[in-house]
């Protein structure tokens, strides 16, 4: 088992080196306080004013200037090829909830790693947040107060049999796969929204004004 190198007892904001805007890595602070992170990720952290706790990843594109601004002692290289930054970085934080900036953004093959590593991490609390949306892995069951008329995508990443309540189309019964049937643009159509899956692997999309409902449904936060 990977040894973690940033132990917090709050939320953590990790920052990719796809990047994000200061007013991104601000909301993610509010809700997640602690700052790490990945390779490149450190200058857009820098930038916003955020010190990183740890820097993790293979330092391929940690541009030298940016490094020597950096606590040597919360720089971690590892050099291994086979897991992504993103991988390396979920397997080193130990938190009760990570928010993951850019590392949706760019590269398409970056953006499909990313969905990637959420389905490996299990049912650690996990979210994805682009510009517009977020997403998460549920493993098993979810209960969220969202708002009513939010568009709700679930895009599976294996195949998944499902149920839900509170949704305009009801999944109950749907046999989900990536070869297979979608749920894209679904909508809440009041109260809260539960969804349950037979095993993991089902992504949860959601608009970023769902981001709160969605951290307390997890019970997850600063």
């Amino acid at each position: 088992m990977t040894e973690a190198v940033l132990r917090a007892d709050r939320g953590v904001t990790l920052i990719g080196g796809a990047g994000a805007t200061r007013d991104a890595i601000d909301h993610a602070r509010a809700r997640a306080p602690v700052v790490a992170a990945a390779d490149g990720g450190a200058a857009f952290a820098l930038a916003a004013g955020a010190r990183p706790e740890a820097v993790i990843g293979d330092m391929d594109s940690l541009d030298p200037a940016i490094a020597a601004r950096l606590d040597p002692a919360r720089t971690h290289r590892v050099a291994e090829q086979d897991s992504t930054d993103f991988e390396k970085c979920l397997a080193r934080i130990a938190a009760p909830l990570i928010l993951a900036l850019g590392f949706t953004g760019g590269r398409l093959d970056h953006q499909l790693a990313a969905f990637n590593a959420l389905v490996r991490a299990g049912g650690r609390p996990v979210v994805l947040v682009g510009a517009g949306d977020i997403a998460v892995h549920v493993p098993g069951c979810l209960a969220c107060d969202l708002p009513s008329g939010l568009r709700v995508s679930l895009f599976p990443m294996a195949t998944v049999r499902g149920r839900s309540e509170g949704l305009a189309w009801p999944i109950d019964g749907l046999v989900f796969a990536p070869d297979g049937r979608i749920g894209t643009s679904n909508r809440v159509c009041g109260g809260p929204v539960r969804l349950a899956f037979d095993g993991p692997g089902m992504l949860l999309i959601l608009p970023l004004a769902g981001l709160d409902a969605l951290l307390a449904g997890l019970g997850a936060g600063q």
